[in-house]
């Protein structure tokens, strides 16, 4: 498969230092322990047989990553996914029967923990809005080379958001301009700090190391601006701040 140049810049850009964090971390544990714990548990949902034996291999070059099944439907992914308990699912859009979205409603009826990166052949980003929406944690492209795709997992996994700008506005134009929610509580000056880093896809780690704070007070934080902005997820409260004009600078 050939690289999409811009999708592994992309990946890369904005998940390198987590990817590289993890692997360090993941390596370090393995060393230290001698089991395959550390290992990030993947599971990759596609009807092609050609593109998920394609993606478990590029994935079973990487260190620290485990393939544990795979799944040719959506059904099917929530199934597995009920009996492998994998960290990472690997979802297609386009499937027969229950598609990529509706994989995503069941893995939440189910209360799964999995983190789900799209990986998908459509570059009009409209196709990824509704899965963004449903509370994938971002996307890749199918021909994406090795190293970005371990980047992306990894990135994911340890909680990150891999959302390009232009998602974020296809996003907001899809849900039309909301009002800036008079109904969300106010948010303390450090809380907003936090979700001004939540928007930049950091990760509680980052975000405790670069505002000098106990990563147990970031988590404090987080669970805060949730209830305080009435969203589900870190995804939610990353757009909320897109919408609201949050920068880096505020």
């Amino acid at each position: 498969m050939a690289a999409r140049p811009e999708n592994a810049e992309h990946a890369g850009r904005t998940a390198g230092a987590a990817g590289a964090g993890s692997a360090g971390s993941a390596s370090g544990a393995e060393s230290a322990a001698g089991t395959k714990t550390s290992n990030i548990r993947v599971l990759i949902a596609d009807d092609h047989s050609m593109v998920r034996q394609g993606l478990r291999t590029f994935l079973e070059l990487q260190d620290g990553i485990e393939v544990v099944g795979e799944a040719a439907d959506g059904a099917e992914c929530a199934e597995r996914a009920a009996e492998l308990s994998p960290d990472v699912i690997l979802l297609d859009l386009v499937m027969p029967g229950v598609d990529g979205v509706g994989a995503m409603e069941l893995l939440r009826a189910a209360g799964s923990a999995a983190r789900v990166l799209v990986v998908t052949s459509f570059t009009d980003r409209r196709m990824i809005v509704p899965a963004i929406r449903a509370g994938a944690r971002g996307y890749v492209y199918k021909d994406v080379d090795p190293a970005a795709l371990a980047t992306a997992v990894r990135s994911v996994h340890a909680g990150h958001v891999l959302l390009e700008p232009e998602v974020a506005a296809a996003l907001l134009d899809s849900g039309g301009t909301a009002d800036p929610g008079p109904q969300a509580a106010p948010l303390t000056a450090r809380e907003r700090e936090v979700l001004v880093l939540i928007a930049q896809g950091r990760a509680n780690r980052e975000i405790a190391r670069t505002l000098v704070l106990a990563e147990k007070t970031v988590k404090t934080h987080v669970s805060n601006i949730l209830m305080k902005l009435g969203v589900a997820d870190r995804t939610q409260a990353a757009l909320w701040a897109v919408r609201h004009g949050m920068t880096p600078e505020d």
